[in-house]
Parts: structure tokens; sequence; C-alpha cells
């Protein structure tokens, strides 16, 4: 199960952290809460949608914690994995503007980049189809803004 939903799940963390080590800490912490839950998954939703909302869930509240207790980040001066072409600039101009928003609407943003329906996004983060459309019309016109 694990490895077809391998690139989900770093997806779902990358959106939470643009640090490596962090993003597999919250790939560990991901997996973990699979694990633990599998066996109460009741197959009433489509595995990937499970897969998705338990990701989303975990690093949302990893998010939240993090948030509360302020840390005084490590840093090198040089970063070995910086790549300055224009399309790399845009993606950390998106990434950027995505991180600043609410973790919900990160989440939704995440989901729609990721090409899924507005039925499946609202079925993962527990909305209404016609919600998902209005909340995507606003965070796209707060993306704009930024």
């Amino acid at each position: 199960m694990t490895r077809e939903h391998k690139g989900t799940i770093y997806t779902v963390c990358y959106m939470f952290s643009n640090d490596a080590d962090e993003v597999n800490d919250l790939f560990q912490e991901v997996l973990v809460n699979l694990w633990k839950g599998f066996e109460g998954f009741e197959h009433r939703s489509d595995i990937r949608t499970w897969v998705y909302r338990v990701s989303l869930n975990t690093c949302i509240s990893l998010d939240r914690k993090k948030r509360r207790s302020a840390t005084v980040p490590l840093t090198m001066d040089i970063n070995l994995f910086e790549d300055r072409d224009e399309d790399t600039k845009q993606v950390d101009m998106l990434h950027k503007r995505i991180s600043k928003l609410q973790p919900f609407d990160r989440a939704i943003v995440l989901l729609w980049l990721e090409d899924l329906s507005y039925e499946e996004i609202g079925q993962i983060v527990g909305i209404t189809t016609k919600n998902v459309s209005v909340r995507l019309f606003r965070i796209r016109e707060q993306l704009k803004k930024m």
C-alpha cells in the first residue's frame, strides 16, 4: 500500500515544510499513523482518499504543534539543493505563497494541484463539493493578492 501512495504522502508533507529533514520526519509520522489506523480502516472510502486524509491530518496537527512552540532553526550558509532556473523560481514563489495560507486552505490547494476532482477534495477534507468550489475561488484570489 505505501509504495503506491509514497508520492502522495511526500506531496502532502512538502506542502507543510521547506526543510528536507522535516519533510522526512513528517513522512515518518504519516507512516506511523497509517500503520496504526489501517486496522480501523473500514473501506467506506477509497484507500487513496483515506491516505490523503491521514496525511493531511497528521501534517496539520504537527504544524499546529510546531507553531505553538517557537524554535530557532539551525541554518547553513549554502543550500546544496538550490536550483535557480526560472521554473524553480516560479515553483518556489508558489510554494511560499501557499505556505502562508491557513492549514485547511493549504490542504485544499494541495489536493487541487494533485488534479483531484472537487468531489474527491470534498470527501477528503469533509466539506461539500460546492464549498470546495467557493473556497478554491477565494484561495486563488488570496494568492493573487500576495
